[in-house]
């Protein structure tokens, strides 16, 4: 794994985007397509904002995946992930396709498992060059919160979220209530997002800090599902001061 750290957030964003946009140009120019997933939340404005401002690069010879969303979440709700990526990434580049997860009136049940099989179909038939990630205050990789599940093949599934999930999510301003945040979402696998060739992670704030520790440092658990990255042949991690506080290596740059 290959750390890099900034002095602060817009120059996080800069780094990984650069990177990230490279990774997809070398990738377009030994094969017709080139396949990514996006991922959503605080972590990733700085990177998206710098990535779609990017010149050179087909993004008409891109498909794209979105990484989770929550079920029972309507595309107008401010807490949308689809909203979010439709203003932020889609509507702001000539994408060439977009497989987006569509929560919308998924009970949690029968139709929220045909969306899972739905996209892990359509995901089977793509190899993955770059996935946008980022890691959660505890520690999950997508929603994947721990103790998460390192073995399910299955491309996407239904989890289940814990309470501090949930209360980042709340105090990322999406929300209103905890009782307004929801209790499930679709999210890729671990082991689907360990597939990608080439992983690109955005990990900003203080309060990311002892995640960032855990990932880093501690062991390779499901307890802290991002430990899983050191297992990966090529994650770059992307940090800033106030994320990369409580590290002890000097394995960065």
């Amino acid at each position: 794994m290959q750390v890099f750290v900034s002095s602060n957030k817009s120059e996080l964003g800069r780094r990984a985007a650069a990177d990230g946009a490279d990774l997809i140009r070398a990738a377009l120019a030994t094969q017709r397509r080139s396949t990514i997933v996006v991922a959503t939340g605080a972590s990733q404005f700085e990177m998206l904002a710098e990535l779609v401002s990017i010149p050179d690069i087909a993004w008409d010879r891109v498909t794209a995946f979105h990484l989770d969303e929550y079920a029972e979440m309507p595309s107008t709700h401010p807490a949308s992930f689809r909203k979010y990526l439709k203003e932020r990434f889609v509507d702001k580049v000539p994408i060439g396709t977009f497989h987006e997860i569509n929560g919308q009136g998924l009970d949690g049940n029968g139709e929220v498992l045909a969306e899972c099989a739905r996209l892990s179909r359509l995901i089977a038939a793509h190899v993955i060059d770059v996935a946008f990630v980022g890691i959660g205050e505890n520690g999950h990789l997508a929603f994947n919160d721990p103790p998460a599940d390192f073995v399910t093949e299955d491309p996407y599934r239904l989890v289940n979220l814990d309470e501090e999930c949930r209360r980042q999510q709340l105090g990322e301003g999406w929300f209103r209530s905890l009782d307004d945040v929801p209790r499930q979402a679709i999210s890729m696998s671990v082991q689907q997002i360990m597939k990608a060739r080439h992983i690109i992670c955005s990990v900003p704030d203080a309060r990311k800090a002892a995640a960032v520790h855990r990932t880093l440092e501690g062991p390779v658990t499901p307890n802290t599902p991002a430990s899983i990255l050191r297992k990966h042949h090529d994650v770059r991690l992307y940090l800033d001061e106030s994320s990369a506080s409580l590290l002890t290596t000097t394995n960065m740059t």
